[in-house]
Protein backbone atom coordinates (compact mmCIF):
# COMPACT_ATOMS: atom_id res chain seq x y z
CA UNK A 1 0.00 0.00 0.00
CA UNK A 2 1.51 3.82 -1.26
CA UNK A 3 2.01 6.21 2.26
CA UNK A 4 0.03 8.66 2.62
CA UNK A 5 1.71 12.61 2.48
CA UNK A 6 1.65 12.48 6.69
CA UNK A 7 2.76 8.39 6.56
CA UNK A 8 5.59 9.91 4.74
CA UNK A 9 6.33 13.15 6.56
CA UNK A 10 5.85 10.97 10.12
CA UNK A 11 8.67 8.36 8.75
CA UNK A 12 10.69 11.30 7.66
CA UNK A 13 11.04 13.34 10.93
CA UNK A 14 11.34 9.76 13.08
CA UNK A 15 14.67 9.35 10.49
CA UNK A 16 15.86 12.63 11.49
CA UNK A 17 15.16 12.12 15.24
CA UNK A 18 17.42 9.20 14.49
CA UNK A 19 19.84 10.78 12.68
CA UNK A 20 20.05 13.25 15.57
CA UNK A 21 20.48 10.45 17.80
CA UNK A 22 22.98 8.50 16.25
CA UNK A 23 25.12 11.76 15.16
CA UNK A 24 28.77 11.19 15.46
CA UNK A 25 29.12 7.47 15.93
CA UNK A 26 31.28 5.57 14.31
CA UNK A 27 32.06 1.58 13.93
CA UNK A 28 35.41 0.39 13.82
CA UNK A 29 35.88 -1.42 10.26
CA UNK A 30 37.79 -4.69 11.62
CA UNK A 31 38.58 -4.47 7.84
CA UNK A 32 41.92 -5.72 6.24
CA UNK A 33 43.68 -3.36 3.81
CA UNK A 34 42.95 -5.39 0.99
CA UNK A 35 39.68 -4.88 1.74
CA UNK A 36 36.53 -7.68 1.49
CA UNK A 37 33.67 -8.21 -0.86
CA UNK A 38 30.76 -6.98 -0.17
CA UNK A 39 27.36 -8.74 -1.14
CA UNK A 40 24.79 -5.91 -2.53
CA UNK A 41 21.62 -6.27 -3.72
CA UNK A 42 19.71 -3.52 -5.95
CA UNK A 43 16.27 -2.71 -6.26
CA UNK A 44 15.15 -0.46 -9.00
CA UNK A 45 13.63 3.34 -8.82
CA UNK A 46 12.24 3.50 -12.37
CA UNK A 47 10.78 6.88 -11.46
CA UNK A 48 11.72 10.08 -9.30
CA UNK A 49 8.31 11.29 -8.33
CA UNK A 50 6.26 9.00 -5.84
CA UNK A 51 3.35 7.57 -7.72
CA UNK A 52 3.90 9.86 -11.38
CA UNK A 53 6.11 7.15 -13.32
CA UNK A 54 5.21 9.80 -16.76
CA UNK A 55 7.34 12.67 -14.83
CA UNK A 56 10.67 12.05 -16.22
CA UNK A 57 11.46 15.59 -16.74
CA UNK A 58 12.39 18.03 -13.40
CA UNK A 59 14.08 21.15 -15.42
CA UNK A 60 16.82 20.51 -16.52
CA UNK A 61 17.22 17.48 -15.54
CA UNK A 62 16.22 14.09 -16.91
CA UNK A 63 15.83 11.40 -14.94
CA UNK A 64 17.32 8.29 -15.94
CA UNK A 65 17.27 5.50 -13.07
CA UNK A 66 18.28 4.35 -9.72
CA UNK A 67 18.60 1.92 -7.36
CA UNK A 68 17.70 1.00 -3.48
CA UNK A 69 21.32 -0.57 -2.20
CA UNK A 70 20.45 -3.42 0.30
CA UNK A 71 23.56 -5.30 2.21
CA UNK A 72 23.46 -7.95 4.53
CA UNK A 73 27.25 -7.01 5.49
CA UNK A 74 27.07 -4.28 8.39
CA UNK A 75 30.05 -2.18 6.90
CA UNK A 76 27.95 -1.06 4.00
CA UNK A 77 26.39 2.28 4.68
CA UNK A 78 27.41 5.62 5.49
CA UNK A 79 28.22 6.97 1.86
CA UNK A 80 29.34 10.37 2.02
CA UNK A 81 31.46 11.22 -0.85
CA UNK A 82 30.90 9.79 -4.23
CA UNK A 83 33.46 9.67 -7.56
CA UNK A 84 31.75 7.90 -10.80
CA UNK A 85 34.59 7.85 -13.87
CA UNK A 86 34.87 5.29 -16.98
CA UNK A 87 31.82 6.71 -18.96
CA UNK A 88 29.51 5.64 -15.49
CA UNK A 89 31.05 2.53 -15.12
CA UNK A 90 33.40 2.97 -12.29
CA UNK A 91 32.42 4.17 -8.91
CA UNK A 92 34.32 5.10 -5.57
CA UNK A 93 32.73 6.08 -2.67
CA UNK A 94 33.65 7.48 1.02
CA UNK A 95 31.49 6.04 3.69
CA UNK A 96 31.65 8.14 7.36
CA UNK A 97 33.88 5.54 8.96
CA UNK A 98 36.82 5.55 7.56
CA UNK A 99 35.56 3.10 4.54
CA UNK A 100 36.28 2.94 0.71
CA UNK A 101 33.40 1.56 -1.29
CA UNK A 102 34.24 0.50 -4.78
CA UNK A 103 32.46 -1.03 -7.52
CA UNK A 104 31.16 -1.69 -11.16
CA UNK A 105 27.90 -0.37 -12.31
CA UNK A 106 25.92 -1.82 -14.85
CA UNK A 107 24.32 0.62 -16.24
CA UNK A 108 21.93 0.58 -20.01
CA UNK A 109 23.07 2.63 -23.08
CA UNK A 110 20.89 5.88 -21.60
CA UNK A 111 22.84 5.59 -18.27
CA UNK A 112 20.61 4.11 -16.09
CA UNK A 113 22.08 2.12 -13.49
CA UNK A 114 20.76 -1.69 -12.80
CA UNK A 115 23.20 -3.02 -10.60
CA UNK A 116 26.28 -2.91 -8.61
CA UNK A 117 29.20 -5.42 -9.56
CA UNK A 118 31.99 -6.30 -7.71
CA UNK A 119 31.74 -4.26 -4.91
CA UNK A 120 34.50 -4.37 -2.10
CA UNK A 121 35.04 -2.13 1.14
CA UNK A 122 38.40 -1.28 2.82
CA UNK A 123 39.99 1.29 4.80
CA UNK A 124 41.12 4.58 4.56
CA UNK A 125 45.38 4.22 5.74
CA UNK A 126 46.72 7.24 6.86
CA UNK A 127 50.24 8.77 6.40
CA UNK A 128 52.49 5.78 8.33
CA UNK A 129 49.94 2.66 7.25
CA UNK A 130 47.61 2.95 10.61
CA UNK A 131 43.90 3.51 9.25
CA UNK A 132 42.60 6.76 9.41
CA UNK A 133 39.69 5.56 12.20
CA UNK A 134 42.67 4.45 14.49
CA UNK A 135 43.97 7.57 14.33
CA UNK A 136 40.72 9.50 15.20
CA UNK A 137 40.47 10.92 11.41
CA UNK A 138 37.60 8.26 9.93
CA UNK A 139 34.81 10.67 9.61
CA UNK A 140 35.38 11.31 5.99
CA UNK A 141 32.79 13.13 4.54
CA UNK A 142 33.91 14.37 0.65
CA UNK A 143 35.97 12.77 -2.54
CA UNK A 144 37.16 14.54 -5.42
CA UNK A 145 39.36 13.76 -8.16
CA UNK A 146 42.39 16.37 -9.01
CA UNK A 147 44.38 15.96 -11.62
CA UNK A 148 47.49 17.61 -12.63
CA UNK A 149 50.79 17.35 -14.55
CA UNK A 150 52.16 15.33 -12.16
CA UNK A 151 49.37 13.05 -12.19
CA UNK A 152 46.06 12.63 -10.48
CA UNK A 153 44.86 12.15 -6.68
CA UNK A 154 41.80 11.21 -4.89
CA UNK A 155 41.26 13.61 -2.27
CA UNK A 156 39.14 12.63 0.82
CA UNK A 157 38.35 15.45 3.56
CA UNK A 158 37.54 14.12 7.17
CA UNK A 159 35.96 16.61 9.88
CA UNK A 160 35.90 16.75 13.35
CA UNK A 161 39.74 17.11 12.73
CA UNK A 162 39.50 18.99 9.43
CA UNK A 163 41.91 17.93 7.20
CA UNK A 164 42.23 16.57 3.58
CA UNK A 165 44.23 13.04 2.63
CA UNK A 166 45.63 12.46 -0.83
CA UNK A 167 45.64 8.97 -2.10
CA UNK A 168 46.95 7.81 -5.70
CA UNK A 169 44.41 7.33 -8.47
CA UNK A 170 43.91 4.89 -9.63
CA UNK A 171 42.64 3.49 -6.41
CA UNK A 172 45.02 1.02 -4.66
CA UNK A 173 43.49 0.03 -1.49
CA UNK A 174 46.80 -0.41 0.16
CA UNK A 175 48.15 2.90 -0.74
CA UNK A 176 49.06 5.20 2.09
CA UNK A 177 47.28 9.00 2.25
CA UNK A 178 49.26 11.67 2.56
CA UNK A 179 47.51 15.31 4.02
CA UNK A 180 47.84 18.45 2.42
CA UNK A 181 47.81 21.79 3.38
CA UNK A 182 44.86 24.15 3.66
CA UNK A 183 44.10 27.36 4.62
CA UNK A 184 44.46 28.19 8.50
CA UNK A 185 40.87 29.60 8.79
CA UNK A 186 39.43 25.80 7.86
CA UNK A 187 40.78 24.86 11.49
CA UNK A 188 37.70 27.40 12.61
CA UNK A 189 34.81 25.30 11.05
CA UNK A 190 32.40 23.92 13.48
CA UNK A 191 33.51 20.49 14.73
CA UNK A 192 30.58 18.38 13.02
CA UNK A 193 29.54 20.96 10.19
CA UNK A 194 32.91 21.06 8.38
CA UNK A 195 34.48 20.20 4.69
CA UNK A 196 30.98 17.95 3.38
CA UNK A 197 31.48 19.88 0.21
CA UNK A 198 35.15 20.00 -2.11
CA UNK A 199 35.30 19.77 -5.76
CA UNK A 200 38.76 20.37 -7.89
CA UNK A 201 38.58 22.28 -10.91
CA UNK A 202 40.60 20.20 -13.49
CA UNK A 203 39.78 22.26 -16.40
CA UNK A 204 37.69 25.51 -16.79
CA UNK A 205 38.27 29.09 -15.86
CA UNK A 206 39.09 28.10 -12.27
CA UNK A 207 41.50 25.21 -13.60
CA UNK A 208 43.68 24.00 -10.86
CA UNK A 209 41.22 25.27 -7.76
CA UNK A 210 39.97 23.38 -5.03
CA UNK A 211 36.70 24.72 -3.95
CA UNK A 212 35.69 23.88 -0.36
CA UNK A 213 32.94 24.81 0.91
CA UNK A 214 31.24 24.44 4.37
CA UNK A 215 28.12 21.91 5.39
CA UNK A 216 27.12 25.12 7.77
CA UNK A 217 28.34 28.39 9.31
CA UNK A 218 29.06 29.76 12.34
CA UNK A 219 25.53 29.62 13.53
CA UNK A 220 22.41 28.22 11.95
CA UNK A 221 21.54 31.66 10.20
CA UNK A 222 25.01 32.64 8.66
CA UNK A 223 25.59 31.71 5.65
CA UNK A 224 28.29 28.74 4.33
CA UNK A 225 32.08 29.66 4.24
CA UNK A 226 33.58 28.87 1.06
CA UNK A 227 37.33 28.61 -0.08
CA UNK A 228 39.44 28.90 -3.40
CA UNK A 229 42.58 26.84 -2.86
CA UNK A 230 44.95 27.61 -5.86
CA UNK A 231 44.30 28.28 -8.90
CA UNK A 232 43.95 31.26 -10.85
CA UNK A 233 41.91 33.51 -7.98
CA UNK A 234 42.62 31.90 -4.31
CA UNK A 235 40.66 33.37 -1.01
CA UNK A 236 37.59 33.22 0.46
CA UNK A 237 33.87 33.56 -0.04
CA UNK A 238 30.69 32.95 1.43
CA UNK A 239 27.63 31.05 0.08
CA UNK A 240 24.05 32.03 0.60
CA UNK A 241 22.53 29.43 2.93
CA UNK A 242 18.65 29.38 1.98
CA UNK A 243 15.69 27.36 3.66
CA UNK A 244 17.34 25.74 5.78
CA UNK A 245 19.56 23.46 3.49
CA UNK A 246 23.11 22.75 4.40
CA UNK A 247 25.94 21.75 1.74
CA UNK A 248 26.88 18.30 1.50
CA UNK A 249 28.63 17.75 -2.33
CA UNK A 250 29.91 19.52 -5.09
CA UNK A 251 31.23 18.44 -8.53
CA UNK A 252 32.67 20.64 -11.37
CA UNK A 253 30.40 20.69 -14.66
CA UNK A 254 32.36 20.09 -18.10
CA UNK A 255 31.73 24.01 -18.93
CA UNK A 256 33.93 24.93 -15.47
CA UNK A 257 30.50 25.72 -13.40
CA UNK A 258 30.28 23.99 -10.19
CA UNK A 259 27.12 21.63 -8.95
CA UNK A 260 26.03 21.81 -5.30
CA UNK A 261 24.16 19.28 -3.17
CA UNK A 262 22.34 20.21 -0.84
CA UNK A 263 19.72 18.14 2.13
CA UNK A 264 17.79 19.15 4.72
CA UNK A 265 15.97 17.33 7.54
CA UNK A 266 14.16 19.77 10.19
CA UNK A 267 11.04 19.00 12.13
CA UNK A 268 9.09 21.27 10.23
CA UNK A 269 10.47 20.72 6.70
CA UNK A 270 11.27 16.73 6.98
CA UNK A 271 13.26 16.00 4.56
CA UNK A 272 14.63 17.87 1.54
CA UNK A 273 17.33 17.82 -1.33
CA UNK A 274 18.59 20.29 -3.68
CA UNK A 275 20.61 20.99 -6.71
CA UNK A 276 22.07 24.40 -6.95
CA UNK A 277 24.19 25.71 -9.67
CA UNK A 278 26.88 27.90 -8.90
CA UNK A 279 28.89 30.10 -12.09
CA UNK A 280 32.12 30.33 -12.28
CA UNK A 281 32.47 33.70 -12.95
CA UNK A 282 30.67 34.32 -9.57
CA UNK A 283 33.35 31.97 -7.65
CA UNK A 284 35.11 34.84 -6.84
CA UNK A 285 37.42 35.83 -3.17
CA UNK A 286 34.98 37.93 -1.07
CA UNK A 287 31.89 37.14 -3.49
CA UNK A 288 28.67 36.18 -1.62
CA UNK A 289 27.51 33.36 -4.03
CA UNK A 290 23.82 32.59 -4.53
CA UNK A 291 23.68 30.35 -8.05
CA UNK A 292 20.42 28.98 -9.31
CA UNK A 293 18.13 25.89 -8.24
CA UNK A 294 18.21 23.48 -10.66
CA UNK A 295 16.33 20.97 -8.74
CA UNK A 296 14.48 20.90 -5.27
CA UNK A 297 13.10 17.41 -3.77
CA UNK A 298 10.74 16.44 -0.51
CA UNK A 299 8.34 14.10 0.33
CA UNK A 300 6.87 13.14 -3.21
CA UNK A 301 10.07 12.41 -4.23
CA UNK A 302 12.52 9.44 -3.85
CA UNK A 303 15.37 10.54 -1.52
CA UNK A 304 16.67 9.92 1.60
CA UNK A 305 19.93 11.97 3.39
CA UNK A 306 21.37 12.59 -0.15
CA UNK A 307 25.05 13.31 0.68
CA UNK A 308 26.82 12.37 -2.22
CA UNK A 309 27.63 13.92 -6.00
CA UNK A 310 29.39 13.24 -9.23
CA UNK A 311 29.15 14.05 -12.38
CA UNK A 312 30.60 11.89 -15.49
CA UNK A 313 29.83 12.17 -19.52
CA UNK A 314 28.25 9.49 -20.86
CA UNK A 315 29.23 7.47 -23.99
CA UNK A 316 27.04 9.53 -26.17
CA UNK A 317 28.76 13.35 -25.00
CA UNK A 318 25.43 13.68 -21.88
CA UNK A 319 26.16 15.32 -18.77
CA UNK A 320 25.19 12.77 -16.45
CA UNK A 321 24.44 13.30 -12.35
CA UNK A 322 24.92 10.47 -9.91
CA UNK A 323 24.05 11.11 -6.37
CA UNK A 324 24.13 8.34 -2.99
CA UNK A 325 22.50 8.75 -0.24
CA UNK A 326 23.77 8.31 3.25
CA UNK A 327 21.71 5.93 5.97
CA UNK A 328 23.56 6.64 8.77
CA UNK A 329 23.17 2.84 8.87
CA UNK A 330 19.75 3.34 10.53
CA UNK A 331 16.70 0.28 9.32
CA UNK A 332 14.67 3.64 9.19
CA UNK A 333 16.67 4.89 5.92
CA UNK A 334 17.92 3.99 2.64
CA UNK A 335 21.09 4.00 0.34
CA UNK A 336 19.98 5.17 -2.99
CA UNK A 337 22.12 5.51 -5.81
CA UNK A 338 20.00 7.96 -8.28
CA UNK A 339 21.08 9.53 -11.95
CA UNK A 340 20.10 12.73 -14.44
CA UNK A 341 21.15 13.48 -17.08
CA UNK A 342 21.57 17.28 -17.43
CA UNK A 343 20.49 18.48 -20.42
CA UNK A 344 21.09 22.26 -22.08
CA UNK A 345 24.85 21.61 -20.47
Amino acid sequence: MAKTPFARRLAAVIACLAVLATAGVATASGIGPQGEAVPLTARPIDHFRIGRPEVTQFGRLTFLGGLELLSPNRHMGGLSGLLVTDEGRDLIAVADNGLWLSARVKQDDTGRPLALEGARVAPLLGPGGETLMELGRGDSEALTLRRSDAGAELLVSTERRHGIFAFPYPLDFAAHGREIPLPAAIKSLRHNKGMEAVAAANSGPLAGTLVVIAERGPTFADDMPGFLIGGPRPGTFTLKRQDDYDATDAAFLPDGDLLLLERRFTLRHGIGMRLRLLPAAELVPGAQVVGTVLLEAGFNEQIDNMEGLSVHRSPSGDTVVTLVSDDNRSILQRTLLLRFRLDGD
